[in-house]
């Protein structure tokens, strides 16, 4: 038997980076990108290399160019991860898992280091083959816990839940990661919101953009820790955007809820630093007549265009300054 499965990139529509902080966040699915998994029955345990995770060049310049476009880190070491922790999950859950291997291999398109969640994407999908061959049910909330624990434990990557919960439960999600629920269930409030609310929506990032997400979290994260006025007023400022932005949805208020994701982005480069290069892609957007914020933790954008003729504007504008723009697909087929 052959298991296929496969998890989409994501972007953050309001209230991020708040989730990793006891905030709110709104976040949608993008079946533009996807990354997949190919499981199969086989003597032993075997994790076959992607392209992402090459290891032979026929020159140092190669090398180079390939760091540039991949960054130092492929899949494999997400993939050895995942299977480690849901090894530990079963354990600690009395799951006796059937005596039996696998070979396993991955592919994606998500672009890379440019904050659309392709890590996580890579984790979910090896996680939903797992379960599959396994037969192991994990209820989503406890997947996309796990999927954290995968990253942040594992491999030391600052993150939080937004990703993956919008990962594990696909469409748009609302999310509430107050502390007391956290600490009484577990996990946050996650309540899906009907597609059809959403305003016109474009994603656009630049093709030479390359960071490692979760860099340009530590130093908040510590900040946070010590109770550093500055980034807990900023944190409560994304979760009341993400609250009073699911009212907009629901009142179709769109021109509000630009004002709200200008905003987020606005009181953002105030406590994390912001590169040129993001900086111009948002300040192009604006200056088409549309709205714009970070989709993640940097390199992509997300924002709300009027009509046809203003992404039209956006195309050309955003050619010039050598960046990718495209709608959303949220559901259906990619």
């Amino acid at each position: 038997m052959i298991i296929n499965t496969s998890a989409y990139s994501r972007a953050g529509l309001i209230g991020n980076p708040s989730d990793g902080y006891f905030g709110k966040t709104i976040s949608i699915i993008l079946k533009n990108f996807k990354a997949e998994t190919t499981l199969y029955e086989s003597p032993e345990i075997n994790i076959i290399p992607n392209e992402r995770d090459k290891s032979m060049f026929a020159s140092i310049q190669e090398l180079i160019n390939d760091v540039g476009k991949s960054g130092y880190y492929g899949g494999v070491r997400l993939i050895k991860a995942t299977i480690k922790k849901f090894g530990d999950y079963c354990k600690e859950n009395s799951i006796i898992l059937e005596k039996k291997n696998f070979t396993i291999q991955y592919k994606t398109n998500i672009p890379r280091q440019v904050g659309l969640a392709g890590s996580s994407a890579i984790i979910t999908t090896s996680l939903r083959a797992l379960m599959k061959f396994y037969n192991v049910e994990i209820p989503k909330p406890i997947q996309a816990n796990l999927i954290l624990r995968v990253e942040s434990d594992e491999l030391g990557i600052t993150a939080g839940l937004q990703d993956r919960v919008i990962q594990v439960y696909e469409g748009v999600v609302y999310m509430d990661f107050n502390k007391k629920i956290m600490e009484k269930q577990g996990y946050g409030l996650y309540k899906p919101i009907d597609p059809e609310l959403l305003p016109k929506l474009f994603i656009a990032y630049q093709l030479n953009l390359s960071k490692v997400s979760g860099t340009t979290h530590s130093n908040i994260r510590d900040r946070f820790n010590r109770g550093d006025k500055d980034v807990i007023n900023a944190m409560k400022f994304f979760a009341d955007l993400a609250e009073e932005g699911k009212q907009c949805l629901l009142n179709k208020d769109y021109k509000r809820f630009g004002e709200l994701m200008n905003a987020n982005f606005d009181m953002r480069t105030k406590i994390f630093p912001v590169s040129i290069s993001n900086m111009m892609m948002v300040e192009c957007a604006r200056e088409c007549g549309a709205s714009a914020k970070f989709a993640g933790s940097g390199g992509s954008i997300i924002g709300i265009y009027e009509d046809e003729k203003m992404y039209e504007k956006l195309q050309n504008e955003f050619q010039k300054i050598d960046t990718v723009i495209f709608k959303p697909k949220i559901i259906g087929e990619e």
